[in-house]
């Protein structure tokens, strides 16, 4: 391993108070998620499901669930929740294997990525697989760097770990999901101390891989070449994306405002979803989308500076791997409903309607709020001045006895 150091070796002795700005951005987040579907579902819920607040009320009850997660998450200590480490990385990979099972498994729209809890109510563990994926690397990586003389070969087995994870989604057809896990695990590599050489075979390596999985399914062949043909798909694959582009302009620069007929907004079949943001700009305008990334901006920095600044590797390693699993995603979502990428069906933390997606950000929170406590270094540089003290009064005291 090479000696490039991401933090302090010392583990976490002492805890100070929580990163209270990250706690208010990751509030505000979800709080602007939430009045979002507020405004751009009830059309859609009275149509669907007969109640103009369907997606609204689903919604705050996940975000119980979630929030439970931030708060268990961001108290419980280091060490225990290391030793429940195998229970999360093992219970994820049976969930993502077992959810490939047609008899255990929910098919929709030709793929396997759902447990059905009820009619309408599912749970999708590839997304409780990205945090399980952060926590497994975080703690090999971890690990490494304790061992004296660890060298660049350790690093295979948490990239073959990586793999497995990658393909158990794979096979769930959740193709996006997927190169987005190991594009984060790669980065997560990159800072634990690989040398960037190790990076060349391993690229050259995914690049044909990831051609070669577009090529194997029509839909996936089919949105590549949609996106590079948006006229001629206009009415057919590339619909939701152009509705999604009509919304975004007709928002101008303050929006439509709130108590408006969302015209354009109520044509994009999945706006609840992956196409929420259009929903945002419609409603909030130039402004509003500025406003946004403004304040995602301000929680990726917060969440960067806990993981740079937490004195536990693995903490600082999980922190990192956490904000930019949120940050990155955020961005390519917008990107898909802005028509800058090829739609790939990943959802808009914190806005898009969904248990999982939702649950997982929030316990990615907490876990981010949990490391920020760990102590200044100051404060640590006092405490092992303290101990080393203590250490030596007891030891010219053994002496005098």
């Amino acid at each position: 391993m090479s000696s490039f150091v991401f933090h302090a070796d010392r583990p976490v002795e002492k805890y100070h108070r929580s990163d209270i700005l990250f706690m208010m951005m990751v509030l505000l987040l979800w709080g602007l998620g939430l009045f979002t579907l507020f405004v751009c579902t009830p059309e859609k819920g009275e149509r669907l499901f007969n109640n103009r607040y369907y997606f609204v009320i689903r919604q705050l009850i996940w975000s119980a669930v979630g929030f439970t997660g931030l708060v268990v998450l961001a108290l419980i200590p280091m060490r225990v929740l290391r030793k429940l480490l195998p229970f999360i990385v093992l219970g994820s990979l049976v969930l993502c294997i077992a959810v490939i099972i047609p008899s255990l498994g929910s098919a929709r729209k030709g793929a396997n990525r759902w447990f059905s809890v009820s009619r309408y109510w599912t749970v999708q563990p590839s997304e409780f697989a990205k945090f399980a994926v952060i926590l497994f690397l975080s703690n090999l990586f971890d690990k490494q760097a304790r061992e004296d003389g660890a060298s660049q070969k350790e690093f295979y087995y948490p990239l073959i770990g990586l793999f497995v994870f990658v393909i158990t989604i794979f096979l769930q057809k959740d193709f996006s999901t997927g190169v987005f896990v190991f594009a984060v695990g790669c980065l997560m590599f990159f800072v634990s101390g690989a040398r960037m050489s190790w990076f060349g075979p391993l690229v050259l390596l995914a690049i044909p891989t990831v051609v070669f999985m577009i090529a194997m399914e029509p839909y996936r062949l089919m949105r590549v070449i949609s996106f590079l043909n948006p006229d001629e798909y206009a009415l057919s694959t590339n619909y939701q994306i152009l509705a999604s582009q009509r919304a975004i302009t007709a928002g101008g620069f303050w929006g439509n405002g709130l108590g408006s007929e969302f015209n354009d907004v109520f044509k994009i079949p999945e706006v609840q979803t992956d196409y929420i943001f259009a929903g945002w700009a419609d409603s909030m305008g130039l402004v509003g989308v500025a406003a946004y990334f403004c304040a995602l901006l301000f929680f990726a920095w917060r969440g960067y500076r806990t993981a740079f600044l937490c004195r536990d590797r693995f903490a600082a390693y999980a922190s990192f791997g956490c904000i930019s699993m949120i940050f990155l995603q955020s961005l390519m979502n917008c990107a898909v409903v802005c028509g800058a990428i090829p739609t790939t069906g990943i959802t808009l933390p914190f806005f898009s309607s969904g248990g999982s997606s939702l649950v997982v950000t929030l316990c990615m929170c907490g876990f981010v709020i949990n490391a920020s406590r760990c102590d200044s270094d100051e404060d640590a540089d006092t405490s092992a001045a303290g101990a080393a003290a203590r250490d030596t009064y007891n030891g010219k005291r053994s002496d005098y006895e």
